[in-house]
């Protein structure tokens, strides 16, 4: 099975820019229910990944909760505390489970490290249980005997 059949692409994630204040970040981020996003710079290559709990913390932290001043406060003066790694177009798929473990969402890049979209923890795992309950029927199955 190939990555691509689970990527949700570019046009479809919610990412911001390095280079976009904590004003722009925070426009942008509202109404979403996403805990992590991908940061990019302006030519598409990814960055890596901030948190609201990086954004909470880096304004108590570095600018004392002052939000009039966010349109001047930069993204990228918040310190991240992980970011997700990223995996190519031509990872195998034990990888891409293995990096999906510990991340909701796995970044995906081309060979320029461009970030083309992500494949989400949700998707894979709903492969995974589809996989495994259509060998229920058949306890025979190596699916089966190895997931038991």
């Amino acid at each position: 099975m190939n990555l691509l059949f689970f990527l949700t692409p570019k046009q479809d994630v919610l990412y911001i820019y390095e280079d976009f204040t904590l004003r722009q970040t925070l426009e942008k981020w509202s109404n979403q229910r996403f805990a992590t996003i991908p940061v990019l710079k302006r030519n598409g290559e990814y960055v890596g990944t901030i948190t609201e709990g990086d954004i909470l913390w880096g304004m108590k932290n570095l600018h004392g909760l002052d939000l009039e001043a966010s349109e001047d406060v930069p993204i990228a003066s918040f310190p991240r505390r992980r970011d997700y790694k990223a995996v190519t177009v031509t990872t195998d798929m034990g990888s891409l489970l293995r990096a999906a473990v510990d991340q909701n969402f796995v970044p995906v890049v081309d060979d320029r490290n461009v970030f083309i979209g992500m494949v989400r923890r949700t998707v894979l795992l709903k492969e995974v249980y589809h996989k495994y309950e259509k060998n229920l029927a058949n306890p025979e199955s190596d699916l089966f005997r190895k997931i038991s």
